[in-house]
């Protein structure tokens, strides 16, 4: 049996996320409290393979029910059930805003005149300690719920699922650092091809700015250099267990530079025989 715990941060998106796990085959309960989840699974697994993907979210909701879940992960690993936990995370900048346009109460926010603001800060220390043992964590700050569907799709695929899969993503740090990236390599001390006219409005997915790019002794050297690096490191991951591995560069705009080293890393990795896909954050952004 696949068991699948779903938590985070709310307003990070993981109704979405349910949605599209359901999608993928998975069976998904909503609003699970914590202590439930091992009787649930017990349930579930005398039922054949009709209920052989579980997707359990559990979350903030369960108030004082949700602390306990420690013990319940515990628990889970003395009866010998696997999980993974996928954790959805998103700015406190953008988690308020989400809350003020859809007018719905935040489940911290009780009768006590607690602030939006603290409610998530208090949100975010409670779940500090699951986020950090987390096996996938994603932040849907700036995707959209297609672009999410898309990465789950990708994460939870029926092929590989022990294997370690790695993302390249690109990114611009106007619009905010990636928060959810293993690594992060700043490339914006490459040439910019923002500054040719006959390229301003390109990205680095055409071929004529990935030759610009890469055009200087200082880039071939700066891709050969992470190359080594990345592929010494990357089989330290898989021997370490991980499942997800997220490779973010950042340009200025998250239309050039990033996009260029993004795609030709993936390439590279890929050819390695790796499970590797590409993201691009902001490519689409003016």
């Amino acid at each position: 049996m696949e068991l699948l715990i779903v938590t985070g941060l709310s307003g990070a998106g993981k109704s979405q996320a349910a949605d599209a796990l359901e999608d993928m085959g998975f069976y998904c309960v909503d609003n699970i409290p914590p202590a439930i989840i091992p009787s649930f699974v017990d349930l579930s697994s005398k039922s054949g393979d009709e209920l052989n993907k579980l997707a359990v979210v559990t979350d903030a909701r369960g108030g004082d029910l949700f602390s306990n879940i420690p013990e319940v992960l515990d628990n889970l690993k003395l009866k010998e059930i696997n999980y993974k936990i996928l954790f959805l995370d998103a700015s406190d900048e953008v988690l308020i805003r989400r809350y003020k346009e859809n007018r719905r109460k935040h489940p911290l926010i009780s009768e006590e005149k607690v602030s939006l603001s603290d409610a998530v800060k208090r949100e975010r220390e409670m779940l500090g300690k699951i986020r950090t043992i987390a096996d996938y964590v994603v932040d849907t700050s700036y995707i959209s719920n297609s672009q999410l569907k898309e990465k789950l799709t990708g994460i939870f695929s029926e092929n590989g699922q022990n294997v370690l899969k790695i993302q390249t993503k690109s990114f611009g740090f106007k619009y905010g650092a990636d928060t959810e990236a293993d690594l992060v390599i700043d490339v914006r001390c490459l040439p910019n091809p923002f500054y040719i006219d006959s390229l301003k409005h390109k990205t680095g997915l055409d071929q004529d700015v990935r030759d610009y790019v890469m055009q200087t002794k200082e880039s071939k050297e700066f891709y050969e250099r992470l190359v080594n690096f990345i592929d010494f490191s990357v089989p330290l991951y898989v021997k370490e267990g991980k499942s997800q591995l997220v490779i973010a560069f950042g340009c200025t705009g998250g239309k050039h530079r990033s996009v260029t080293f993004a795609e030709l890393l993936a390439k590279h990795l890929k050819s390695h025989g790796y499970d590797c896909q590409t993201m691009h954050r902001d490519i689409q952004k003016r």
